[in-house]
């Protein structure tokens, strides 16, 4: 009987590539390793913008209908060191602070009722088409006489402006969850708030975080447009009411400063704070790469 066993010739073996090697990665150049970080491309695009700003405000040459970045950064430090910004965006951050904590816990109730039988979401979905759509600055007028020349009457269009939002993406988020989770949850004994609180919510919570990006957006915006129309409304005055103040005095330096604050405080909230709760719930569990 003849040997049927193959032997591959020396050449063969020679040429025959290995797999077991791993592949030599390219080496990244500092600057390549620097431009892969997020918040250098953001730091960037500001820049460009910063000069864009400058070189338009220096060929328009006219500060008071249009100032410069440099002016406006100098009237930006001149009311920091005085304190008057630092105070009216206080203001104007504890009037925020106070109707977005309402609204999400109004948000909370409503989706709880709503997960939990077919009239309260029914309740819900009814309620957001009727009311989502509403602009929540036109329900000013009606909050003054409501509630009076205060804060209650901001603090009312702000809840209104974030609870819609928030409700209406914590609902979504609820119900994509799979029937494989709940039946999980159910198993071990989860019933009602602590299914909610333990399967529910971190499965749904980026679209819960979408609905709180969304809601915090609208109710800054909101303050600022109740504070530039009815400025003395929210108590001390914050920097709706400063951007006012200075157009009716033509400091439009200042009127640019205060806008400069808004957008600040809209960059920190939106890059720190929720990037801070992004990084430690969405990506720590495994939904966002």
């Amino acid at each position: 009987m003849t040997d049927t066993t193959l032997e591959l010739r020396p050449e063969i073996l020679r040429d025959t590539p290995k797999t077991d090697i791993p592949p030599v990665e390219k080496a990244i150049s500092p600057v390549e390793r620097i431009y892969r970080l997020g918040f250098v491309r953001k730091a960037l695009i500001l820049l460009v913008l910063a000069l864009i700003w400058e070189g338009y405000g220096r060929w328009l040459g006219n500060p008071l209908l249009f100032p410069s970045f440099s002016e406006t950064l100098d009237a930006f430090l001149g009311n920091i060191a005085s304190g008057v910004l630092p105070a009216r965006a206080l203001a104007s951050l504890q009037t925020l602070v106070i109707g977005y904590a309402i609204g999400i816990a109004l948000a909370a109730l409503l989706t709880t009722v709503a997960i939990g039988s077919h009239i309260g979401a029914d309740l819900l979905e009814t309620l957001t088409s009727m009311f989502n759509p509403l602009p929540a600055i036109a329900l000013l007028p009606l909050a003054l006489i409501w509630f009076g020349l205060g804060q209650g009457s901001v603090i009312f269009v702000l809840v209104h402006s974030v609870l819609w939002a928030i409700a209406l993406n914590t609902h979504s988020g609820f119900r994509a969850v799979s029937n494989t989770l709940r039946m999980v949850g159910l198993n071990y004994g989860l019933r009602r708030l602590s299914l909610v609180r333990h399967i529910l919510i971190p499965a749904a919570f980026p679209s819960i975080l979408t609905g709180l990006k969304v809601g915090w957006a609208f109710a800054w915006r909101t303050l600022i447009a109740a504070e530039l129309v009815f400025g003395v409304s929210s108590g001390s005055g914050g920097l709706g009411w400063f951007i006012y103040e200075n157009r009716n005095q033509l400091e439009t330096a200042n009127v640019f400063a205060g806008l400069f604050t808004v957008i600040l405080i809209g960059l920190f909230v939106e890059n720190v704070v929720f990037a801070t709760v992004e990084k430690k719930t969405i990506r720590r569990w495994g939904m966002q790469h």
